[in-house]
């Protein structure tokens, strides 16, 4: 697509939605591919694996042959690849309308054999039965810990940043952030970390970095619970998501003409929860759809869980 056709497609109010979501090869990633696709919005599927991306396509196309979906490449902690991802959408479609930032990772270590072991269990268990079966069986590292800060905060800021010039050329453009509820503030065992994270007037990005820095001391140096930091399994994680809540809250503040929220899709049974969650895939990516379609006139700086718009704490 040249310049000019590039400026007509921006410009074009009738032209079809362009969504982007990372981690769409599977999971709720592809869910809300497709169903995005069922609206009639054009959908780029994003993954770090090549082959097992394309096959996510097929299946989103075979699913529903009016889909307009295509694929791109993407590994969420590489600048490079950020930038021919833009490159790619901006050549393609010259704006994009609605990004969901749904890649990312646990934080922790879990045997997936063991998921096998307890199948036959699982409907047995209530709600809180399945999360501590979950909690005995995951074990922390620093290396892990380190690696959920770079894959699910920054990895989102990385491509949020590469794509939000052509989130600016759109009518209405949306940026959804895939959170949970483990990242409510609630979860913090210091009050005053409570209330930094939740003082947005005055929160930065930058001291929101030098707090995830402390963590990871903190985490390093065995003083999580001591200094106040959530516990109870998944502390990286937790501290992550309440970094990207903060983060969406700040960036909704910079970009007033966005609707930029997070939300919790819910318990969902997939890979990361070693398929122990109560939700099935379409459950759960009916957050991420409703929120990236919201009205105009919609929340922005907003967090929703299964009910609608909530608290971060």
């Amino acid at each position: 697509m040249d310049a000019a056709a590039a400026a007509a497609a921006a410009a074009s109010p009738t032209s079809k939605r362009i969504a982007l979501v990372t981690g769409g090869n599977k999971g709720i990633g592809l869910e809300t591919c497709r169903q995005l696709a069922s609206r009639g919005v054009r959908v780029v599927l994003t993954a770090r694996n090549e082959a097992r991306g394309l096959e996510a396509v097929e299946r989103v196309r075979c699913a529903r042959g009016d889909a307009e979906v295509y694929f791109h490449q993407l590994d969420v902690t590489d600048p490079c690849s950020a930038a021919r991802l833009a490159d790619f959408v901006r050549d393609q479609f010259g704006r994009l309308d609605i990004l969901i930032n749904n890649a990312g990772i646990s934080g922790v270590h879990r045997d997936p054999v063991l998921s096998a072991a307890v199948k036959d269990k699982v409907d047995g268990m209530d709600v809180n039965q399945r999360v501590e079966w979950m909690k005995e069986n995951s074990k922390e590292t620093y290396e892990e810990a380190v690696q959920c800060m770079k894959t699910n905060y920054y990895g989102a800021k990385l491509v949020t940043e590469a794509l939000l010039p052509l989130l600016q050329l759109s009518s209405s453009g949306r940026i959804v952030n895939v959170s949970s509820g483990f990242g409510l503030l609630r979860n913090f065992n210091s009050e005053d970390l409570r209330k930094e994270f939740e003082d947005i007037d005055n929160l930065t990005e930058s001291r929101l970095e030098e707090l995830m820095d402390k963590f990871l001391e903190d985490f390093k140096a065995n003083l999580v619970e001591a200094h106040g930091w959530p516990t109870g399994g998944s502390s990286a994680y937790k501290v992550v998501k309440a970094a990207l809540n903060a983060y969406t809250r700040i960036l909704a503040k910079k970009y007033p003409t966005l609707r930029i929220n997070c939300l919790t899709p819910g318990y969902v049974k997939t890979d990361m929860s070693m398929h122990m969650g109560v939700l099935t895939l379409e459950e759960g990516a009916r957050n991420p759809v409703k929120v990236a379609l919201l009205p105009d006139d919609g929340p922005t700086g907003a967090y929703f869980d299964l009910n609608g718009e909530a608290s971060f704490v």
